[in-house]
């Protein structure tokens, strides 16, 4: 069935030709799917061009970059850009109160000032071959050999993974240095084999001052117009061999595959569009249930955030050290949350569960006019809402615990010296060496780390713990909750675990295993940790049984939805592998009476300048350029510098710095994210909503050259004007 159900999406593309504006595409099906489709829209590349396994195309100049963002290399010498938002992780924690790249920004201006960021990786997609049949056949082989046996199914699932590790085990043989791995799509329908070159010897070139690169901050997040200089830049370093290695001063810069162009040419309205990057997540196969599941976990977790970003958010405002300790914290949190916050919105006004309803009513009426339909997919809608139902309980009390007590800082510590403890004996070391290396782990977090904000964070989540958890899931570390002084129990937990205290942690390095082991079993962090992480086992096992149910419905429910759509076009839910979007710059209108241009300027920027307002400083050299309208090349046709733009291609999380390429695939800005207007995009695509923001590349370069002074970077850069 999978063989023919891709044959059915293939068939509707060169039926009908994608939608230009919708669809994350699978890069080895563009010719079969989408050249004619692309060509008309304006595309000037063939699919040879921007994905090959035997020639150099635009896949080998693109990333995943830190394992959750994309990056594109733009020279011959290992540079790479991303969103600065992407980078800001490494940025702080490169950043000390005497060298603060956030705050002030950064610029190499040489190659020895690159900085190395430990546990930094960027992966290359060498290239992915669908593997369906091959694990389809030896299914049905199995199946036909142990049919009268009642273990047939098990037998079945466990020859196909056999044969899927040896699938994956030949990849890495025939490619060395190279990792493999085999990924579903259309709910477990089809299976690629992924094969894919990591590399760890990563270093920080510059970025612009969070003044520039975060712009606007949360009150802009997701929201248009924008004028966010939303970059940063890398150099991948690898061996003598142009092939990872550690980190070493011995290393070069990687010399790509690919580097892309960098255009300063512009566009208008209604130009070529494409993207290629990987997006991390897509809901677009779910149904009704599930949406409406998704939306009260993430409202559990709206609200329990809430009242820990409040909490941190005060000690920010009071403490620029401490600013720059949360910054990361503070920006991974808000991102989601702010996200979650206008999904909802968008859910509401765009009628979404309701139309998901009766798009599974007029499937069902489908489904029921052909006996073979029903044979196939009767009770796939019946079986996913069972297993909802049978996750929903456990599913919010594990949000609400993972959203409140597991956030306490102390458990962050705890986590780490477990998981490290635990990875470092599998590896092989001694218990000692092992104990003593997780306890360093451990107090490598104390960089970010402040007691009185800790306490006050553990205050606010235990609240909302206590006022929102349901009866029987309390933790047994916690039996008074209900009636305890919260801020007392907070102050004991930080004056008596070591878990929150670098130097006593410090000191059991000093002991026996035997003492140190005993003192951190009986240590109060480690103990509530360890009643969390029981009551999270707890909810597991309902969780695997709807699980069970949902994926054996979904997988069902998708393959009807592909049959029943024969003749129109189909993707599969985004899921970190490389894709591809297009479509063109366009405006919008938002409401009545409003229309959105497809760019705004640097003159923005200026009018929105608060110097009251941490999100809307301006650096007084940005104001200096600007008044003197000095802008070099990067000044667009009418003399302003442009500064952000929108496009209609189809992104979701995941695609932040992902390269937007015009119709020869040369570099003209960076995707960074989604407008406010279309949040409910990963399940619906709203065609004339939906938009892409992304950060002008001539708004980069000048950041670059003019306002960082590290034009000497051009120089391996291929410009064309």
């Amino acid at each position: 069935m999978k063989k023919v159900l891709l044959t059915l999406a293939a068939t509707a593309m060169l039926a009908l030709g994608a939608k230009a504006d919708e669809g994350m595409w699978l890069l080895p099906l563009l010719q079969k799917m989408n050249e004619d489709a692309m060509t008309e829209l304006g595309c000037r590349l063939t699919p040879e061009q921007i994905y090959s396994i035997n020639n150099s195309s635009l896949k080998d100049a693109i990333v995943q970059f830190g394992g959750g963002c994309t990056g594109e290399m733009i020279s011959e010498e290992g540079l790479l850009v991303t969103n600065h938002h992407c980078g800001y992780s490494s940025i702080q924690k490169l950043s000390t109160p005497e060298h603060n790249y956030l705050e002030d920004g950064y610029w190499a201006m040489r190659r020895s000032e690159e900085i190395p960021v430990s546990g930094l990786t960027v992966t290359f997609l060498e290239r992915m071959t669908d593997v369906t049949d091959i694990l389809d056949k030896v299914r049905e082989k199995t199946l036909k050999e142990y049919k009268k046996d009642e273990n047939a199914e098990a037998n079945a699932e466990a020859a196909v993974a056999a044969s899927a590790q040896a699938l994956v085990d030949q990849a890495e043989a025939e490619n060395p240095g190279c990792d493999a791995q085999i990924m579903d799509f259309y709910d477990n329908n089809v299976q690629y084999l992924m094969v894919y070159k990591t590399f760890r010897d990563v270093r920080f070139v510059g970025a612009p001052p969070v003044s520039m690169g975060k712009f606007g901050g949360e009150t802009d997040n997701w929201v248009w117009p924008r004028h966010t200089c939303d970059f940063s830049m890398f150099r991948v370093y690898a061996g003598a061999d142009n092939q990872p290695a550690d980190y070493s001063e011995d290393n070069v810069p990687y010399r790509p595959k690919k580097a892309l162009t960098i255009s300063l040419k512009g566009y208008k309205d209604g130009d070529f569009t494409m993207i290629m990057g990987y997006p991390g997540g897509t809901q677009r196969f779910q149904t009704a249930d599930q949406l409406a599941f998704m939306m009260e976990r993430h409202g559990i977790s709206v609200k329990a955030r809430t009242v820990r970003q409040d909490a941190m958010m005060s000690h920010m405002e009071a403490d620029p050290a401490i600013r720059l300790k949360y910054a990361n914290k503070y920006a991974s949190s808000a991102n989601a949350w702010k996200k979650w916050q206008g999904e909802q919105l968008a859910f509401d006004k765009l009628g979404i569960i309701a139309r998901q309803q009766q798009a599974e009513k007029d499937f069902m009426e489908w489904v029921g006019k052909k006996r073979s339909r029903a044979e196939k997919y009767d009770g796939a809608l019946d079986k996913i809402s069972a297993g909802v139902e049978t996750m929903r309980a456990p599913y919010d009390g594990l949000t609400l615990l993972s959203e409140t007590l597991y956030k306490i800082g102390t458990c962050d510590v705890a986590s780490a010296i477990i998981r490290s403890y635990r990875d470092y004996t599998r590896d092989g070391q001694d218990t000692v060496l092992a104990l003593s290396s997780a306890i360093d782990d451990g107090i490598a977090l104390f960089k970010d780390f402040d007691i009185p904000t800790e306490r006050d964070m553990a205050v606010a989540v235990a609240g909302f713990y206590r006022d929102n958890v349901a009866e029987g899931d309390l933790i047994d570390a916690l039996p008074d909750l209900k009636t305890m002084d919260l801020g007392a129990w907070a102050d004991k937990l930080f004056a008596e675990s070591v878990l929150a205290d670098s130097s006593k942690l410090s000191a059991l390095k000093g002991e026996s295993f035997d003492e140190a082991r005993k003192k951190l079993d009986a240590d109060p962090g480690i103990v509530l940790y360890n009643s969390i992480i029981n009551k999270v086992q707890e909810f597991y096992q309902p969780l695997y049984l709807g699980e069970a149910l949902v994926q054996g419905g979904a997988k069902a429910y998708t393959a009807g939805q592909l049959e029943w759509k024969e003749g129109q076009p189909s993707y599969p839910d985004a899921n970190f592998t490389m894709r591809l979007t297009y479509g063109t710059v366009k405006s919008y209108s938002p409401k009545d009476g409003v229309i959105y241009k497809i760019n705004t300027t640097l003159k923005g920027v200026m009018e929105k300048e608060d110097p009251d307002n941490y999100e809307f400083i301006v650096p007084s050299k940005l104001k200096a350029l600007y008044e003197a309208k000095d802008y070099g090349q990067y000044a667009d046709r009418d003399g302003s510098l442009p500064a952000c733009f929108l496009t209609n291609n189809d992104i979701t999380g995941g695609n932040s710095g992902s390269p937007v390429m015009n119709a020869d695939g040369q570099l003209i800005g960076l995707a960074f994210d989604g407008n406010w207007e279309s949040m409910s995009s990963d399940v619906f695509f709203e065609p004339e909503l939906q938009r892409c923001i992304c950060v002008d590349i001539r708004y980069v370069l000048f950041a670059m050259d003019k306002f960082g002074g590290a034009g000497w970077l051009l120089d391996e850069m291929i410009i064309v004007k």
